[in-house]
């Protein structure tokens, strides 16, 4: 009897520490996963590579401070990062975009913009709601495959009405560059990350 309650004890308990070491519970009680520290403005810095369990635009915990300099750039880990989903959400203190990819992060470039807004690559002036612009422009972030396949169909126009997010809206994607243009009620500091499993690269505004 010694012997089989052993064996059946040893099981639970590395279940246990795997749970133990895998898990953290955020705010609103379902799993998070870790999140990379904030991306340095006027900095060029390679991608995290963190794992999280579930795609969300929930808030986790220890995320870096938020900053106040542009432009914010990151070094993309591909070449070629397709755009599989795009989520707004707003949390206590600051609200959120995510841009979700198959496969890695593309390189980015979060600056100041100034209307008017151009759409690219027609030239055309955009009226993007706001008093304060962001410019998103991503290298090699796109929705459409090199055989012309859409790979995100959901919306490319969001108008939340947030505390600080307005709008965000696609101002083009072309030739394997998107950009995007995000409006805000006022000024804001911005916190950037970057996430694996899924890929995201998620923009927090703070309130």
């Amino acid at each position: 009897m010694t012997t089989s309650r052993s064996r059946a004890l040893a099981p639970a308990a590395i279940l246990i520490v795997l749970m133990a070491a895998c898990t953290s519970v955020g705010p609103s009680g379902s799993a998070q996963g870790s999140a990379s520290p904030s991306v340095a403005a006027s900095e060029s810095i390679p991608a995290s590579q963190v794992a999280s369990p579930r795609p969300s635009t929930a808030p986790s915990d220890d995320l870096g401070a938020f900053g106040c300099n542009f432009p914010v750039s990151g070094v993309g880990t591909v070449v070629r990062a397709q755009i599989t989903d795009i989520r707004v959400g707003t949390h206590g203190g600051y609200d959120r975009v995510v841009f979700e990819f198959d496969n890695g992060i593309p390189e980015f470039m979060l600056d100041e913009a100034t209307p008017p807004l151009l759409q690219d690559p027609s030239g055309l002036e955009m009226d993007v709601e706001g008093n304060a612009f962001w410019r998103l422009v991503m290298h090699g972030g796109t929705a459409v495959s090199p055989d012309g396949v859409q790979t995100y169909t959901g919306p490319t126009e969001f108008t939340p009405d947030f505390p600080k997010l307005a709008e965000l809206d696609s101002g083009g994607d072309f030739e394997a560059v998107s950009s995007w243009y995000i409006g805000l009620s006022e000024a804001s500091c911005v916190r950037v990350l970057t996430l694996t499993n899924p890929s995201r690269l998620v923009i927090d505004i703070e309130h």
